[in-house]
Parts: C-alpha cells; structure tokens; sequence
C-alpha cells in the first residue's frame, strides 16, 4: 500500500499551469521500478539514490536536477512564487510538509508493507504500525477540525505531500487499507481529503504515469496538455 510518489509533483506542476504560470509545462517520463529503470545510470545521474520522482529543470544554464518530493515540491514553489505563502504560513505550510516527510514512511514502508505486501501476515507489525498510522490520522484530524487546509486557508504544497498518503485512505486506490484504519471517523480528514480530490488539476495530475487503474484514464507519459484531454 503505497500512493504514487509522482502524484505530488504531477498534482504540482498541473496546478501551476492552472493558475497561469506557462513556464511550468513540463514533461513526465515513466520510469518503470519494477523494470529497474531506476537504476539504469541515466537516472541515477539526476537522483544517485534511485527513487522517483525526480526532476531536471532544463531552463536553467546548466539544467538543475532536483530529486526528493519535498525538495522537489519547495524548489518549485519558489521558483514560481505559487502555493508557499509568506509570514507564518510559510512556517506553518513546511511544518506540514516536513511532517508528511517524517510521518509517510510509518505509513507506507510500517503499516503498508506489512498489511498488505508481507509474504506471512503478522499480528503484531500490522497492529504496531496500524495504531502509529492512526496517530497521525488522528494529529491530522485535530488540526484540521481548526483549519480548511493544512496552513490555514490557502491551498499550498504542504496539501499536495499529504494528500496523496492520507487524504487518499479516504478515497480511490487505498481505500480498503482506509477502511482497515476506519479513516470515515477522522471527518475532518474526510472533509479535506474530498476538498483536494475535486480539483480539477488534481485529477489531471494523478493520471501522469499511470501503470494501473484504467487504461482508459491513465497517461503514461505526459508532454503536452492535450496529453490529458
């Protein structure tokens, strides 16, 4: 049980060109990690740990590489001026950011693995992991009950890392480990989660480099809007 990781930077750079900012159109390859694309030298080259999702940003002398969601997700941000407020909304957005960077791992590597990818199915890992999983639902719930989005009332990044993780058990791809967790009690996560998904770019952005679903929705590499028409 794990989201895609390029749905942040997918969501991301969607999201900027619908708020007008031209010089973000961009192009996603697919890189196949059950393939071992990952590790071919060319991609390691732009990320020498061999994750995805990773970016070059051609529009710099020399081009840039950027690796790690989170960084990836700030350097565009900055780079736009878009979706990182200033003042103490910025520091709250990266509180959030940097949380789903410290919190994801429980999730997907802890609570995912052993609930749904482990060859033998372990009480104590699933339930370990399951109530950590909970926790941090629960420290979502609490300050969403006090916030529309995640650094106030403004859509920012901090929404877009985490919603693909925890908003996500609410709907779509990880909804049984969501049920598993009983996400339908945290409502203020369910409020939220809905919020984020009915974004037009949102949607657009979680077709980019689609492996599964419907082939009839997923895109698997992207370089062109019409890609996504």
């Amino acid at each position: 049980m794990a989201p895609d990781p390029n749905d942040k930077i997918a969501v991301m750079l969607e999201e900027l060109l619908a708020a007008g900012h031209t010089g973000a159109e961009y192009d996603a390859w697919l890189i196949q990690i059950l393939q071992g694309d990952q590790f071919g030298s060319g991609f390691v080259e732009i990320n020498p740990n061999s994750k995805i999702p990773a970016l070059v940003d051609h529009s710099v002398d020399p081009p840039l590489r950027v690796f790690e969601s989170g960084s990836i997700l700030l350097y565009l941000a900055e780079r736009f001026g878009a979706f990182l407020p200033s003042g103490r909304a910025r520091t709250e957005t990266l509180n959030w950011l940097f949380w789903q960077v410290a919190s994801a791992p429980y999730l997907g590597g802890g609570f995912g693995h052993f609930y749904r990818y482990a060859p033998e199915k372990l009480r104590y890992p699933i339930d370990r992991y399951a109530a950590e999983a909970k926790r941090q639902l629960d420290v979502l719930d609490r300050h969403l009950a006090h916030h529309r989005f995640l650094s106030g009332d403004e859509y920012t990044i901090a929404d877009m890392a985490v919603w693909p993780w925890y908003g996500a058990l609410a709907t779509g791809r990880l909804y049984a480990a969501g049920q598993f967790l009983s996400v339908h009690e945290y409502t203020h996560v369910v409020r939220w989660s809905g919020e984020v998904a009915a974004r037009p770019a949102v949607k657009r952005g979680r077709r980019v480099n689609k492996v599964f679903g419907n082939p009839a929705t997923s895109v698997l590499e992207r370089h062109q809007a019409s890609d996504l028409d």
